[in-house]
């Protein structure tokens, strides 16, 4: 399956390596809504992402894709350290040229 760069580096990156180039991903005004929190901005973004693979240690692997009203909808496989693992979730993308500019996981 062929995914755009920035969601193809969010679901390939590795906790902490990675770090710098999960964030590069984000724009600068990015916004991330998980677990009914909202992330702003590369910075808190890795933040989230770091915190969150330390606390899961989970992995996502990507199913398929659609469009859907202008975004990239990608349903994974997440595997992990937490109740319901693993779980089919879906990943809402919204891309600004070579950027993430916002995503929401439910």
């Amino acid at each position: 399956m062929h995914l755009p760069s920035p969601i193809h580096t969010y679901f390939t990156a590795r906790a902490p390596q990675d770090r710098a180039a999960f964030a590069a991903a984000f724009a600068d005004d990015a916004i991330v809504r998980d677990e009914a929190r909202t992330h702003r901005g590369p910075q808190a973004i890795s933040d989230w992402w770091l915190a969150a693979k330390a606390k899961y240690h989970h992995h996502a692997e990507p199913m398929d894709t659609t469009e859907v009203a202008g975004k990239t909808r990608v349903r994974a496989k997440v595997t992990g350290d937490f109740p319901g693992s693993p779980a089919l979730l879906t990943f809402t993308f919204g891309l600004n040229g070579d950027r993430i500019s916002d995503l929401e996981i439910g």
